[in-house]
């Protein structure tokens, strides 16, 4: 999933005008595609970097939190939900990059974490979640849609982060649960 999301950001930088993928909230019901799309477009070298680096970083996370199928496929839902939560705030005219989409990730490895059933495991998810948390309320994406934070080139955008740690706690959260359901496991005959 990081390959993929890291291919499509590199391969959308050779677009002549990325505005065709970009996440745009009057667009939202005839060109769906833009809520898969957004993460690939970057509005700047930095903001492009940056967004790799954060990619490489929580890929490394899912690694060494050992994340199973179902967190993947949960942050893969995650994916276009991120997109979807801002049209929560209408005035976010204009959105890309993957930052939205790295906090679903860090997310779902955390509830993975939490899920595990071991002790030092859960605190390090239970700490994870708590950042996310802190995170998200000291950037207060209620306040603007976007935010014009020192050192960068690039306006933020915070509801993104919201809504995708948010969407990736649920989604995750929701895989670890039907993963527990009888009716979902995989029996061994044998």
């Amino acid at each position: 999933m990081a390959a993929l999301l890291g291919a499509g950001a590199i391969g959308a930088g050779w677009l002549p005008d990325s505005r065709v993928l970009d996440w745009q909230p009057a667009h939202a019901a005839d060109q769906p595609w833009r809520a898969w799309t957004a993460v690939f477009v970057h509005y700047s070298g930095l903001h492009l970097a940056a967004n790799l680096a954060g990619l490489v970083l929580t890929a490394a996370l899912g690694v060494v939190a050992r994340v199973p199928r179902r967190s993947v496929l949960a942050w893969a839902l995650a994916w276009p939900l991120t997109q979807l939560g801002l049209l929560l705030q209408p005035q976010l005219l204009h959105y890309g990059g993957l930052s939205g989409v790295l906090h679903a990730g860090v997310a779902v490895a955390a509830i993975h974490l939490v899920f595990s059933g071991n002790r030092q495991r859960l605190a390090v998810g239970v700490a994870l979640i708590a950042g996310l948390v802190l995170k998200v309320i000291a950037e207060a994406p209620w306040a603007a849609s976007v935010r014009q934070v020192r050192g960068w080139d690039i306006a933020i955008a915070p509801m993104a982060h919201a809504t995708g740690a948010v969407c990736g706690l649920v989604c995750a959260a929701c895989a670890e649960r039907l993963a527990r359901l009888p009716s979902f496991r995989i029996r061994s005959h044998g």
